[in-house]
């Protein structure tokens, strides 16, 4: 038992340092040893979380290659530069936001050149709303029905019979990582010092080229242009999509067809397939209707990296399940009496693993079954599904490496030590603040 948990540590950190694809493939190493060297059963794979996620990436995709996410980027423009003074609090809203509508944070690349443009030019220390920003974007995946990690939870949940729509899980995870980011963003405001008391940024803008680099206009600094109707007409569908989701979740028994299930009883269908339907029909009409190319989709960085987390989840979790299946008896008898007595040990494991595979949705494919299996109450779960975004605290994860170098001034940086670096207080303050909230309105609600 202890080599097959070392074993799969090892999986999950040499894999991770080769991306998505390499720690699917490094997972495939620590299967055949699970099952051909050590002897244990294969495990299943997850297969319903990974259609899941298919359909979504889909349907994102196809609002990519239509503009539609542009569509949303255009109006967040002209919201922040409306109220430029107080970028700090409004940047990370921003991309929480935007996270939440579109289900993946990489439309924060497009906003750090504006999120710098305005607060160099009003002389804030950028490193306060750019690194808060990006923290901000990953924060809002756990809360977007979009998303990977949201839909996930429902397939996973609904294995165990437990009462947890889309919109039950969003009524958690909205307000609890939306408080989260508010805090953040306002410890944020002090963070660091004046750019006029700054040493380092005032040597730097000594050098006249240094300064003119670091004041320079920034023709990507805006995304603000003339879009196609059709992008209009997406990005309305896509909407309209989410909203209709959220009804079927809502109100199950009048809106959803009757399907038997294992014991022969005639239940409304469940939202693991619903998603995926309401999915590829939204992909379907952006594409007739919007007049996108689908070679546009496979090009796009939202479905390359969404189909990218369908090998990962495939490959991690079908490896972890193989292992944690096969000990199962024996982690009921250590875990659950600790996980019972302390709940917020569910959360410090559920960030460990996050930050090991670099990944929400994969932080909870492999942690959410073992914590069901070993006797997590699954409101417990749902409380802490903040807790599965921990890829901030090495500055390894592209957004956070992006929000680095959009940053002319320097401000936002690596320290020395590299622990030390400007994500990690923004991090674990909206982390932990999310997981509080969350914990609250799960018990009010249930």
């Amino acid at each position: 038992m202890l080599f097959g948990f070392i074993l799969l540590l090892a999986c999950l950190i040499v894999g991770v340092r080769h991306g998505g694809l390499g720690l699917a493939a490094v997972s495939g190493i620590g299967l055949a040893i699970y099952v051909f060297v050590i002897g244990l059963v294969p495990g299943k794979p997850p297969i319903d979380v990974m259609l899941t996620i298919m359909a979504v990436v889909t349907c994102s995709g196809f609002l990519q290659a239509s503009k539609g996410l542009d569509v949303m980027l255009v109006y967040a423009e002209k919201f922040l530069r409306s109220n430029p003074k107080q970028i700090t609090i409004l940047a990370p809203i921003t991309t929480w936001f935007l996270t939440v509508l579109c289900g993946t944070g990489h439309v924060v690349y497009t906003m750090f050149p504006i999120i710098y443009d305005i607060s160099i030019k009003e002389g804030i220390r950028p490193e306060r709303p750019m690194a808060v920003a990006s923290v901000a974007s990953q924060m809002g995946i756990c809360a977007s029905p979009a998303s990977v990690a949201v839909v996930s939870m429902v397939a996973m949940l609904g294995a165990v019979s437990f009462p947890a729509s889309v919109v039950t899980i969003l009524s958690i995870t909205i307000p609890a990582t939306f408080v989260g980011v508010i805090v953040a963003g306002v410890w944020s405001m002090r963070r660091g010092k004046e750019l006029a008391n700054d040493p380092d940024f005032q040597a730097r803008i000594q050098d006249l080229e240094q300064r003119a680099y670091i004041y320079a206009e920034n023709k990507d600094a805006s995304v603000v242009k003339e879009l196609p109707r059709t992008a209009y007409w997406a990005t309305t569908i896509f909407l309209l999509g989410i909203l209709v989701i959220a009804l079927f979740g809502s109100f199950p028994e009048q809106l959803l067809p009757l399907v038997p299930n294992a014991k022969g009883a005639w239940k409304p269908l469940s939202m693991t397939p619903t998603i995926q339907i309401a999915m590829l029909v939204m992909a379907s009409l952006i594409l007739l209707l919007c007049k996108v190319k689908a070679s546009d989709v496979t090009n796009g960085s939202v479905f390359k990296s969404g189909m990218i987390a369908v090998v990962s989840v495939y490959g991690v979790a079908w490896m972890a399940e193989t292992y944690f299946g096969a000990y199962i008896p024996q982690f009921k008898t250590t875990l659950s009496s600790i996980v019972v007595a302390h709940p917020w040990t569910y959360a410090i494991v559920l960030f460990i693993i996050s930050k090991l595979v670099n990944s929400q949705a994969a932080a909870l494919a492999i942690v959410v079954p073992m914590g069901l299996s070993v006797g997590v109450e699954p409101l417990i779960v749902l409380s802490f599904i903040p807790a599965c975004y921990a890829y901030f605290v090495l500055p390894t994860y592209p957004s956070d490496l992006a929000c680095i170098g959009f940053d002319r001034s320097g401000t936002t940086r690596i320290g020395k030590f590299v622990i030390n670096h400007s994500f990690i207080i923004p991090g674990l303050i909206g982390v932990f603040t999310s997981c509080v909230v969350g914990y609250f309105i799960a018990h009010a609600m249930f």
